[in-house]
Parts: structure tokens; C-alpha cells; sequence
């Protein structure tokens, strides 16, 4: 019975050696950096983020793996007359992201702006209504 254990352990341990194998070649420095493209004396090289996880177990009904990986174009390399540089590339929902909190940022101020003067004006009528009444 011991040696069955065993065996599992062995047969788990190298689906997760195999995945992490597999994931591991997939998400190499070529798919990362793209192939150099060269026009009119401008070489540009495609750089994308990686991200990568794996996960294995066991249990009373058998053993399983998944894993899974993600290739996010980020900019490119642009090298031209002896000179290079790093160009991103924007995220539209970053953008949006962005513009969307911008907004409800300004409008909650402009908001408190508006109450801040509405308040100092019903302050100031009410004090002139009490002055009034005084003369009365």
C-alpha cells in the first residue's frame, strides 16, 4: 500500500514538473521579444509582458493540473541612426480607467464647491434676517 502512495506522489510530482516544463518553454525571451522588424533604417522589436501560473493536486478520486499563460503586448524597441528607445504602447481601458476616475473626481468637487458657497449664503441670509427682525 505504501508503494501505491508513493506512486501517486512520483505521478503528481511529474504532471507538475511536465506543466511547469511545458509553461516554462512557452514563455521564453522569442515570445517576449518579438522578432526584429527593419524598414528605411529603423529596426523596431515587439516586447510583450509575460505572466504565467501553474497548480496540481491530488485526492481520493485521482490527480489533475492546469495551468495557464498571458501575452500582453507592452511597446517596442526602436532602434534607429545608433540610437535606441523603448516605446509603450497605451492601454485603451487603462485610458478609459483613467478619464472615468478624472471625471467623478471633478464632479465630486465641483460638488462640495457648489455646497460650500450655498451654505455660506444661507448663512448670510439667515443673519440678515435676524438683523431685521431686530429693527422691528
Amino acid at each position: 500500500m505504501n508503494q501505491d502512495k508513493e506512486k501517486d506522489t512520483t505521478s503528481n510530482t511529474s504532471v507538475a514538473e511536465r506543466l511547469a516544463e511545458k509553461i516554462g518553454i512557452s514563455a521564453n525571451a522569442s515570445h517576449i521579444y518579438g522578432d526584429p522588424v527593419e524598414r528605411h533604417g529603423t529596426t523596431v522589436i515587439p516586447v510583450a509582458k509575460a505572466a504565467y501560473g501553474f497548480g496540481g493536486g491530488n485526492g481520493n478520486e485521482g490527480s489533475g493540473g492546469g495551468g495557464g499563460m498571458s501575452l500582453t503586448p507592452v511597446g517596442y524597441i526602436e532602434i534607429k541612426e545608433g540610437t535606441t528607445r523603448f516605446r509603450s504602447i497605451r492601454d485603451p481601458q487603462t485610458t478609459m480607467k483613467i478619464v472615468a476616475i478624472g471625471s467623478l473626481f471633478s464632479f465630486l468637487i465641483a460638488k462640495s464647491i457648489t455646497s460650500l458657497f450655498t451654505q455660506d449664503n444661507d448663512y448670510k441670509g439667515k443673519k440678515k434676517n435676524k438683523k431685521k427682525k431686530k429693527k422691528k
